[in-house]
């Protein structure tokens, strides 16, 4: 595995740098999950500020991306795609786990061809309640209550450790989100400007956008 590593690094090179600047934030509440990334976008020498980094797969499933922009939009669309045509073709579907077993499926393919350089976090909610997956390039597969991708989970990890609780409601998962995002505007080295939040309920997906410098705790 770290021949595999070894040689993705040497491919990317200083990409896995910048990419890992990116952050990708993900919670699990009581009937949601909640998943905020950052709308920043490194094209060669230009900079994105309004980027969509969450796809929706379907009414009920989120997909947060972070890594190489290309491979970012090929991968994430691809699975969106795939998870819609199986609920065309079978009348049903996929769970949430369906889903994410089937992008870690991708993910581990491709490993041994031509690699993703993508960390990913999946959210849903099934009849069983909400659920979050974490996912990073190498193929990993962990079912968690909150996970962060990037160099920034140096920083939130503690404070989601410290703060979390099972039962969270959306309006305090928010809360949680704005602590994070207190922290990076304090330790952390790059500036971002906003965050993209989306929440997946059973009702669907809603979105909102947090501008850095208006978080206040």
């Amino acid at each position: 595995q770290m021949c595999i590593r070894d040689s993705i690094n040497a491919e990317y090179g200083t990409k896995d740098f910048v990419n890992n600047m990116e952050t990708a934030i993900g919670i699990k509440l009581k009937d949601a999950v909640l998943i905020a990334v950052n709308t920043d976008c490194f094209r060669s020498i230009v900079k994105l500020n309004d980027a969509d980094k969450i796809k929706e797969l379907d009414r009920t499933k989120i997909l947060a991306a972070v890594g190489e922009h290309g491979d970012r939009e090929a991968f994430c669309e691809y699975i969106q795609k795939n998870v819609s045509l199986y609920a065309i073709r079978n009348n049903l579907a996929l769970s949430t786990q369906g889903a994410a077993n089937f992008t870690r499926h991708e993910l581990a393919h491709a490993l041994r061809s031509g690699p993703y350089n993508v960390n990913l976090l999946l959210g849903g909610v099934d009849e069983d309640g909400p659920s979050l997956y974490f996912m990073d390039y190498l193929a990993s597969l962990n079912k968690l209550n909150f996970a962060v991708h990037g160099y920034s989970s140096n920083f939130i990890l503690s404070t989601l450790d410290k703060y979390y609780k099972e039962g969270l409601s959306v309006e305090e998962g928010f809360h949680l989100l704005r602590l994070c995002i207190n922290e990076l505007k304090k330790r952390f080295l790059v500036r971002n400007v906003a965050f993209l939040v989306k929440v997946v309920t059973v009702a669907g997906v809603s979105v909102t956008t947090l501008n850095v410098e208006d978080v206040q705790v």
